[in-house]
């Protein structure tokens, strides 16, 4: 496969023509202007393999090498850099904006649109910068990494959905385990799927459930359990709640399948990583908190703490800070140069010897010790003020 390895758009587009190809899912419009901004060729193509061969012929027929469009992926876009063509991408916001620019009615027209990327690409040619293909392995690692998303985001609906039904029928299983989509919760609404299943265990009954867990982690103690179901609200019995029970079962079964489609997602991108030479442990959590690679479910306040502003030395309005001390630098978790060596250690653990990641879930950054390491504040200036412990 043969792309088009350019890394600046030159002053002049090759020709004097630029196209803009507004894409759909069922068909696709292309125009075509010249250097004055006049429309020379406007066409409309199916998305099928005899229609994007005819766009890619209309393109060449028009003397056309340069083409704006809004998505960066697909085959659509393949077919265009493996015919050559050099591709820019100007974003679904940014059209939002354009579009202003030449007129002022809301509506949506595929036509329109076709024209304004066309135009833009001939007149803002300095800011925009052609589509460079990504290598197969990063292709294959963003598929997995998007369909985990996906598949969290569905486990958050259903676990949503099991909690509202649990709620109605069966309260005394939402606050039994710490999540209730966790491995041992699942695995106990498996086996005690309504309120009359639970009603004649008693505290050795539910040892011996524990007992048949392979893996059931910090479970709580058989008393806690007996003590929690016996002081929740009771749920729907007799035939009400049987016939509700099946229910409950489809949505457990679900939201395990899920689990471990996600864990065997995880375990692939881990995978893709190690052959790509990157570690898992090193990636952050995404902004508003996440789930990281090697330490599970991470809170907001965690990210806030290891931003990239802290751990290099910049204030949050882009600023430079005063170069530290030998004294005061030191290493985070991940290698990072942190201002104080306090913190680095915090963040480690009560160590001042080099800790792993999971060494530094134990001091919570978010607990009010870890605010007295917070010795400087930045104004609305941009400027450092230090502020007590």
């Amino acid at each position: 496969m043969k792309y088009a390895q350019i890394q600046v758009l030159p002053q002049t587009p090759p020709g004097g023509v630029t196209a803009g190809i507004d894409w759909a899912s069922a068909d696709h419009v292309a125009c075509v202007v010249d250097a004055a901004g006049q429309v020379r060729a406007r066409f409309s193509v199916t998305h099928d393999r005899a229609g994007i061969r005819k766009l890619i012929t209309g393109l060449r027929a028009a003397g056309v090498s340069e083409a704006a469009i809004e998505c960066s992926d697909g085959a659509l876009v393949d077919a265009m850099l493996d015919a050559g063509l050099t591709v820019a991408v100007i974003t679904s916001r940014q059209m939002k904006n354009l579009r202003s620019r030449y007129g002022s009615a809301g509506a949506k027209d595929d036509r329109f649109d076709a024209f304004v990327l066309a135009d833009a690409l001939r007149t803002g040619r300095s800011r925009l910068r052609p589509l460079i293909p990504d290598t197969p392995a990063t292709v294959a690692l963003r598929a997995a990494v998007r369909a985990r998303r996906d598949l969290v985001a569905h486990r958050i609906a259903a676990c949503s959905q099991l909690r509202a039904q649990l709620a109605a029928v069966f309260p005394g299983a939402v606050g039994l385990f710490a999540a209730l989509d966790s491995q041992i919760s699942l695995a106990f609404l498996a086996r005690f799927p309504s309120q009359e299943a639970v009603d004649q265990l008693s505290e050795v009954d539910l040892a011996a459930w524990l007992r048949t867990l392979p893996h059931r982690g910090k479970a709580p103690r058989p008393g806690q359990l007996h003590a929690r179901l016996q002081a929740a609200a009771r749920g729907t019995a007799g035939a009400d709640g049987t016939a509700r029970a099946p229910v409950t079962g489809a949505l457990v079964a679900t939201l395990t399948t899920l689990t471990a489609q996600i864990k065997a997602l995880e375990a692939d991108i881990a995978a893709q990583l190690a052959e790509m030479g990157t570690r898992p442990q090193d990636l952050r959590a995404p902004a508003g908190g996440g789930t990281h690679p090697r330490l599970g479910r991470l809170p907001a306040a965690w990210r806030a703490r290891t931003s990239p502003h802290r751990l290099h030395g910049r204030t949050r309005h882009g600023g430079r800070r005063a170069a530290p001390t030998a004294r005061e630098t030191a290493r985070d978790p991940r290698g990072n140069r942190c201002r104080h060596a306090g913190r680095a250690r915090h963040q480690r653990g009560t160590s001042s010897s080099p800790g792993s990641l999971a060494d530094a879930v134990s001091v919570r950054p978010w607990t009010p010790q870890y605010d007295g390491l917070q010795r400087y504040k930045v104004t609305h200036h941009g400027t450092e003020q230090k502020r007590p412990a």
